[in-house]
């Protein structure tokens, strides 16, 4: 299958994001998909709804967290068709409140019809990788 990996961070050059995020891949494509690395930021207007599975990630904007950039609403409006679309949601954890940042990403998802079936809170790549093993595409 293939899958789509969109991460995009409040920096435009978060290091920490894309560790995690290749990481996830690795994970992933070691349960034989192919995956695709795709940085919100930098890549605007793409459209990603060839994709059979997305898998979006990003971190909060404040300490307090419940916020995500506002580049994540912005590519997956104009990403294409997502409706429909099976995907995972994750965040790089942080702030006070990581778990209000996940759903504020998860309604974001939503609001473009796409069917979440996994959502998880990410701090280290070490568990990235383990996740994208385990994770049911």
């Amino acid at each position: 299958m293939n899958v789509g990996i969109l991460y995009g961070s409040r920096q435009k050059n978060d290091d920490r994001m894309k560790s995690i995020a290749q990481a996830l891949s690795e994970g992933i494509q070691s349960q034989g998909h192919r995956v695709d690395l795709i940085d919100m930021n930098l890549e605007a207007g793409k459209i990603v709804s060839f994709y059979d599975y997305l898998v979006v990630g990003t971190n909060n904007t404040t300490f307090f967290g419940g916020k995500i950039p506002e580049v994540v609403s912005t590519f997956l409006k104009g990403a294409g068709s997502l409706s429909g679309k099976r995907c995972m949601a994750f965040i790089t954890g942080g702030g006070l409140r990581p778990m209000k940042t996940l759903q504020a990403l998860m309604k974001a998802m939503e609001k473009e019809g796409m069917f979440l079936k996994k959502s998880e809170m990410i701090k280290k790549p070490e568990l990235a990788k383990a996740i994208g093993k385990r994770v049911r595409i």
